[in-house]
């Protein structure tokens, strides 16, 4: 395969130590890759390029990155999105895939498990995944304000008020994730 036929991907990752190792390590596997580290420098790209693969992280400069699933999706409709995401919440999972990305992935994330992501038809759900013991009580509250910081387009004045705690308070929380179970 020569470079012109390479399927492209675009990497839109903050972390320019992370865009740049996934960008070379895709690159080594044969695919022509672009990097970006902001919305607007991904959406030309991506406007540019019609990549068929976009490995996208959620938090983009304390932005949420779910917001450009839809623009991403206009540049090129049967592009399929990976959404990356430090600490993945069922919430934000559902939210992805319901705007339209393909696969949602917790990091850290090998290449080769963002590739088998990226081409998978279904979004997959291991069993090591699915928990077997109820959430704990720091677990339910995390999702619930991930929840309802989803609804306020990431605007944390509008989710402390629809909380009703205070901005700092809530700040905090999200500082603070609870342990993985």
């Amino acid at each position: 395969m020569n470079a012109q036929d390479a399927p492209h991907i675009l990497v839109i990752d903050d972390d320019p130590a992370f865009n740049r190792v996934l960008t070379r390590a895709l690159g080594h596997r044969g695919y022509t890759v672009y990097g970006a580290a902001d919305p607007e420098s991904a959406l030309t790209l991506a406007r540019e390029h019609e990549p068929e693969y976009v490995v996208l992280d959620l938090n983009i400069a304390g932005s949420s990155g779910l917001r450009l699933i839809e623009p991403l999706l206009e540049a090129n409709p049967d592009s399929r999105i990976l959404v990356l995401t430090g600490y993945a919440s069922i919430a934000t999972t559902v939210d992805a895939i319901k705007l339209g990305a393909t696969q949602y992935l917790a990091k850290p994330a090998d290449v080769d498990a963002i590739l088998r992501a990226l081409n998978a038809t279904e979004v997959v759900i291991s069993d090591e995944e699915v928990p077997t013991n109820p959430m704990s009580v720091d677990r339910l509250e995390w999702e619930h304000i991930q929840r309802v910081l989803a609804e306020h387009d990431g605007n944390i004045s509008a989710t402390a008020r629809a909380l009703k705690m205070h901005r700092r308070t809530l700040q905090r929380k999200l500082a603070k994730r609870p342990v993985k179970e």
